[in-house]
């Protein structure tokens, strides 16, 4: 193995080691191998844990217009669209508003990189384990071909893997347990990004507007970013800005 593709040990070298256990001294055991997919993830992940100071903001959009818009948009293209184009739409939008977020530090630590460029990365999960294709130039592609790019992907990423291009060059990824459920979590930078989207499952909520009590549904939002190049106020401005651009998805359109 050369040097350029060594993989980076987990942790700071100045950390103890975990500690070893013989837990056959409580009870029967069994050991079950990790994929060479989890081995090698597991050590990007443990890095990006270690080296990047994550803080995670939580928040929701509204999800009632957007939930009318996207059945009424598919019925007249003839297509099912799921959230996820319009998740990346508006998430393209929000990093045209904050460029910073649509950066990466450089080596050294005094320079950020400004990207002119719109790559987002779709979290997959799969068999293997968590893949992450990117979705390139997703700002200049329609809703429809958005939906058709994500489908056709994540079909590949599922049976035949994605090779180390189509998984590389991301501005920002969303990672979406939507279709699962729970209500937020934090989910680990994509180095070098500077941040991650986590997308819950809906949720419903009483809410009073102009005096009347009416149910509402929410999406939960999670932002984990990096600390060290953005700070808290811009975290909870870059979620405001995408919640309305779910309140108004006629012009992500």
């Amino acid at each position: 193995m050369t040097a350029a593709n060594k993989v980076a040990p987990a942790w700071p070298a100045n950390l103890p080691p975990m500690p070893e256990m013989d837990f056959t001294q409580f009870g029967d055991v069994e050991l079950a191998d990790l994929s060479r997919h989890q081995q090698y993830a597991g050590a990007f992940l443990g890095r990006n844990w270690a080296q990047i100071p994550h803080v995670t903001h939580n928040d929701e959009a509204p999800a009632d217009k957007l939930n009318a818009f996207r059945r009424a948009y598919g019925q007249e293209l003839g297509c099912k669209f799921t959230p996820l184009p319009f998740l990346i739409k508006a998430l393209v939008n929000t990093l045209k508003e904050f460029p910073l977020f649509n950066a990466s530090l450089a080596t050294g630590g005094k320079q950020v990189v400004m990207k002119k460029y719109y790559h987002v990365g779709i979290a997959v999960e799969t068999e293997k384990g968590l893949l992450v294709p990117v979705i390139r130039d997703a700002d200049q592609k329609s809703i429809s071909e958005l939906h058709g790019e994500l489908v056709e992907t994540a079909a590949k990423a599922r049976t035949k893997g994605l090779s180390i291009s189509e998984m590389s060059g991301g501005c920002m990824t969303i990672s979406s347990l939507g279709s699962i459920g729970g209500t937020s979590f934090t989910p680990i930078i994509n180095a070098p990004e500077l941040a991650i989207l986590g997308i819950t499952r809906e949720f419903e909520r009483l809410v009073m507007e102009e005096g009347q009590i009416i149910n509402r549904r929410f999406i939960p939002l999670s932002l984990s970013y990096d600390h060290r190049v953005i700070n808290g106020a811009d975290a909870a401005r870059f979620c405001r800005f995408f919640a309305q651009q779910l309140d108004q998805p006629e012009l992500l359109v």
